[in-house]
């Protein structure tokens, strides 16, 4: 890492020689400097252009795997020619046209990367939304992103239905009152041709997550962006096995995957764009559930395994966990804070030449900034790693920027960095600043390059890897009639990170109950959000402007010493 006059660390490995080679001129990840936005930013020479080119390569993969669910497996060839087929009923039928938003609305299964891709090659902008979303929230998004047609499973389309959704829809799995995805995907095919051409910035995806006011921001994600982040994942892969003391054993076989995310989230685009450039098989389960997760790894011969924490721990205590020494390659852990014991047991269980990683990253960065990878994290288990290549990074405190281990907010800018919030400017303005998005988490740089995050600025709590802002529980919670005023806190649990706590000041001579909040709560939000703990309290730590000062709050659960 280096440091110029504003004090910008930047990533790049330049005095790692055991990467030269890779980012050398001519190499496969030679980088340039490309202007974004009128700015400049590190871009790899060699990325592909568009997510187009990429759905183009997948083609070559042919009959291999491509998509395992339940007792469906879809071929590479399966998922291009259903694509081309639903590309071309979303033009013909519902007048989709470059820029135009097609949502995708349904739980983890392969019409929804037929449904990702076949927006892509028309031009259009996918929005795929939360599985888990109620009407209201379903309503919102609908609202705001104005899309040409949905894409959804039964159970989503009945909350459609339910929310008075006037957007056309097609169902995936056979659902009434909606056309059926048969009718849509095996029919005429869009021509080779006729496959939309984009730029590298323009938007290919709108991506939602919930807003500090209780409004759902609707990440603006290029194609730019999602190309380099494949791009930084796959230098990752090859960098931890450079640096590996133990390299992994060589697999001859297809590389595979259990999907260890939601599709909806930046994380499961990425993984449906980097199975289409690299031919790697996702394994998806119909529910997570660790007993599933060993018997369809072995049966499907997986070489990575991985998840959020609550998933990796029950994978690691389990009985046959062993079964999988020198067989998986690769073990990913991310979307909350990963414990430090974790990645030292995953290679005591696995093996010494396991490649585990973990990074920091968010849905306004596409996903990584940095990465931690193999020995390195295995000797820096508590760092979220070191700045990927095409990454820069200021540590802001007050408006001024600070150097090496001084604690201040990250500040990130890269070719993966979102173009703001999709109708919502205000929003923008305060997160995105001439480039660099600010992430609202406090962390510093140690002298070796190594990033740690150590507190957050916002007011969200991260359950089982799903940003949950407390503000939106806070705005439900506070119209139950038993309630005078409310806080949500989040709270340390060992399997999920944190879970949801709702703090009440009770209305005089009510005493409202865990179940009467949740029940009350259930149709307005997500059940991830809903509080899994209730304290009630006569009073809490207020700011100076009669604010609830939500730090003290929580030290003051943490030891208990609450006035109740």
């Amino acid at each position: 890492m280096g440091a110029d006059a504003m004090t910008i660390f930047s990533g790049g490995f330049a005095d790692d020689p055991r990467v030269a080679d890779l980012l050398a001129p001519g190499g496969p990840f030679e980088i340039t400097e490309t202007i974004v936005d009128g700015r400049p930013v590190r871009t790899y020479v060699r990325c592909p252009r568009t997510l187009a080119d990429i759905f183009t390569r997948s083609a070559a993969h042919g009959d291999l795997d491509s998509m395992v669910y339940r007792d469906q497996r879809l071929t590479f060839t399966d998922i291009h020619t259903q694509a081309l087929a639903l590309a071309q009923t979303f033009r013909a039928d519902y007048g989709v046209a470059p820029g135009d938003r097609v949502m995708i609305a349904m739980r983890n299964r392969p019409e929804f990367t037929v449904a990702f891709w076949a927006s892509v090659v028309c031009g259009a902008i996918a929005v795929p939304v939360n599985a888990w979303w109620q009407g209201p929230e379903l309503a919102a998004a609908v609202a705001e992103s104005e899309p040409k047609v949905i894409v959804a499973d039964s159970e989503r389309i009945g909350r459609f239905q339910e929310s008075g959704c006037a957007v056309p829809l097609i169902g995936a799995d056979g659902a009434e009152d909606a056309r059926h995805y048969e009718d849509c995907a095996f029919g005429e095919q869009l021509a080779a041709d006729d496959i939309a051409v984009r730029e590298p910035d323009d938007p290919v995806a709108i991506l939602y997550t919930s807003g500090t006011t209780g409004r759902p921001k609707g990440v603006v994600i290029t194609h730019r962006g999602i190309t380099h982040n494949v791009m930084n994942m796959a230098l990752m892969m090859r960098r931890g096995m450079l640096i590996a003391s133990t390299p992994p054993a060589i697999q001859q076989r297809q590389s595979a995957g259990l999907l260890g995310t939601h599709l909806f989230h930046i994380g499961g685009i990425a993984a449906i764009v980097n199975s289409a450039l690299t031919g790697t098989k996702i394994v998806m389960l119909h529910k997570w559930d660790v007993d599933d997760v060993l018997r369809l790894g072995k049966a499907e011969q997986v070489t990575g395994l991985g998840g959020v924490p609550t998933m990796v721990r029950k994978m690691l205590s389990h009985p046959d966990i062993g079964d999988f020494a020198g067989k998986v390659m690769s073990f990913q852990m991310g979307a909350a804070s990963i414990p430090p014991d974790i990645p030292i047991r995953a290679r005591e269980v696995l093996g010494d030449n396991l490649l585990i990683f973990n990074g920091y990253g968010a849905t306004e960065t596409t996903s990584a900034m940095a990465t931690n990878v193999g020995d390195e994290y295995a000797a820096h288990p508590s760092s979220v790693g070191k700045l990927n290549p095409t990454a820069d990074l200021r540590i802001v405190a007050d408006g001024c920027d600070l150097g090496i281990n001084e604690l201040g907010e990250l500040w990130f800018r890269s070719p993966q960095i979102a173009h703001g919030y999709w109708n919502n400017p205000e929003a923008t303005a305060e997160s995105f600043v001439d480039g660099w998005w600010r992430t609202g988490d406090v962390g510093y740089v140690d002298d070796d390059g190594f990033i740690y995050v150590v507190d957050r600025i916002k007011d969200v709590i991260i359950r089982g890897g799903e940003n949950v802002y407390c503000v939106e529980i806070e705005s439900v919670l506070f119209t139950h009639p038993d309630v005078l005023d409310v806080a949500a806190i989040g709270i340390p649990d060992e399997s999920l990170g944190e879970r949801v706590c709702a703090v009440v000041i009770p209305q005089p001579g009510r005493r409202p109950t865990l179940a009467d909040l949740r029940d009350f709560a259930a149709a307005r939000l997500a059940y991830f959000k809903l509080p899994e703990s209730v304290r009630l309290v006569d009073d809490v730590p207020r700011t100076a402007t009669g604010k609830i000062a939500k730090r003290q709050l929580r030290d003051e659960l943490r030891t208990d010493t609450l006035h109740t």
